[in-house]
């Protein structure tokens, strides 16, 4: 329920709140809220950054992530600009906690006066504060629900955000240091999940700061619902794309949507800014499912649950197909040198004498040569020597994040123009799904780099040469 207070008398009254989290079936006793000692905690799911460039290796638990207490730092398994760091990462993985943190709406109230606002908004409770005007404010305050557990995400190091979240270029550079212009909030959003089973996670945009509080200034679109409720967007907004079919090998695109404060379903508005939102989707939700997509305007992470995971590739898998392209000989055709993909293990530096290269535009794989060149059109394009098409010319890499694959198909194609390597479900998917970048530009990119993709697919099939013996 919803009380909703009357500044001047002091008594509230009750309306019926219909947007509060909605609990899952009670399947779980309460001897159960907890792991048992020795057992791992219940999993929700992962968040994976796109658009950074692999290192290699396989991981351990502490690497991916693992969170069910406090905090994690933002972490990137990539190669940043400034360096490889330890201790970032490029995914999370969200566990159920020792005990709950998750809130929920339990009072609203009509202020009149800026002081009576402050004095709500410092309470230390959780509390979403919309400024209607200069001297009117409506605040509605939360209350603990120990069904649900909350993941904060953001630009913001404080304590109270689990994942900290730096922009990401094209290419997988990062913006970090005090002088980057960053566009993804300090407090982005938030996830809930469900503490029992079937665990449903669900997005909300706009996480609470280290007063417990959610600010949402006179210039942020904000309104007031059919219900009589409060609801609103961030400044550059929570878009969330699920895609159809899941996460998996018929998969396809689906329509970039607009998340509230509250949770609910927005169609995109004019330009990420813009203070009129857009129309309200009322058949779909802010529940992620394997495959979804959550862009903060600066970073897109990528959920995958459980189950999902479970389908994806393996890292030994991944290592074991590129020991068996290895074992097929692959040769350049002009040079006739014997080619291999490296060692992830050895860490991305440059490329060694039997990296396999290709020209993007044909598929053709060579070894590294020096011919061909157009100087008109740089360094970067060459003449393929077997079928004469100009193009970039570029090294391939195996594509180390297997959360990204939608199937353990064999490694077949490459990404235009970075040269990343993964099977042809995977390629063709991520060529056909675009992606936010600035106030209102859409982009197909390399989910392993964040390079944007060019040509008429976006990728290539890989053409490899057989020894002649």
């Amino acid at each position: 329920m919803v009380l909703e207070g009357n500044p001047e008398v002091g008594s509230p009254r009750t309306s019926d709140l219909l947007h509060s989290v909605s609990q899952g079936p009670c399947a779980l006793s309460s001897p159960c809220e907890g792991a048992q000692p020795g057992e791992k905690p219940i999993k929700y799911g992962e968040l994976i950054v796109l658009g950074c460039c692999e290192t290699g290796g396989e991981e351990t638990e502490a690497q991916r992530g693992e969170v069910t207490g406090p905090r994690a730092h933002s972490c990137y398994n990539g190669c940043l600009a400034s360096g490889d760091k330890g201790h970032r990462r490029s995914r999370l993985a969200l566990s159920r906690r020792p005990h709950a943190n998750g809130v929920k709406p339990d009072v609203m109230h009509h202020i009149s006066t800026p002081l009576v606002s402050k004095a709500l908004s410092n309470r230390g409770q959780h509390s979403i504060s919309f400024t209607l005007s200069r001297s009117h404010s409506v605040i509605v305050e939360y209350t603990h629900d120990s069904d649900t557990d909350m993941f904060q995400i953001g630009r913001s190091t404080e304590n109270m955000i689990d994942f900290v979240v730096t922009d990401t270029s094209p290419g997988g550079s990062t913006t970090e240091g005090p002088s980057a212009q960053s566009t993804i909030s300090r407090y982005a959003c938030r996830i809930l999940c469900d503490r029992r089973p079937p665990y449903t996670a669900r997005v909300y945009a706009a996480g609470f700061d280290a007063s417990s509080n959610i600010f949402l200034g006179e210039r942020a679109a904000k309104w007031r619902t059919p219900d009589g409720l409060m609801d609103g967007l961030t400044t550059n907004g929570v878009l969330v794309m699920h895609p159809a079919g899941g996460f998996s090998e018929d998969s396809a695109p689906g329509a970039w949507r607009e998340i509230s404060v509250c949770g609910n379903v927005y169609t995109l508005r004019d330009s990420r800014s813009a203070q009129q939102r857009g129309k309200l989707v009322e058949n779909e939700t802010n529940v992620l499912q394997d495959g979804s997509l959550i862009d903060l305007c600066g970073a897109t992470l990528l959920w995958r649950t459980p189950a999902g995971l479970l389908r994806a590739p393996t890292l030994k898998q991944l290592e074991a197909q590129r020991q068996e392209a290895n074992a097929a000989r692959p040769q350049c055709p002009v040079g006739l040198s014997t080619l291999a993909f490296p060692s992830p293990a050895r860490g991305r530096t440059a490329p060694d004498k039997q990296q396999p290269w290709v020209y993007v535009r044909c598929g053709h794989v060579h070894g590294y040569h020096g011919w061909g060149c157009r100087r008109e059109r740089g360094q970067q394009e060459r003449e393929c020597p077997l079928c004469r098409l100009v193009g970039p010319y570029v090294p391939l890499w195996l594509g180390q994040e297997a959360g990204l694959c939608l199937d353990p198909g064999p490694p077949s194609h490459a990404f235009a123009p970075c040269g990343h390597v993964c099977s042809e479900k995977t390629a063709r998917y991520w060529a056909q799904t675009p992606l936010p970048h600035g106030t209102h530009a859409f982009h197909a990119a390399c989910p392993f780099c964040g390079a944007w993709l060019t040509g008429e697919h976006g990728c290539v099939r890989l053409i490899f040469q057989g020894p002649l013996d």
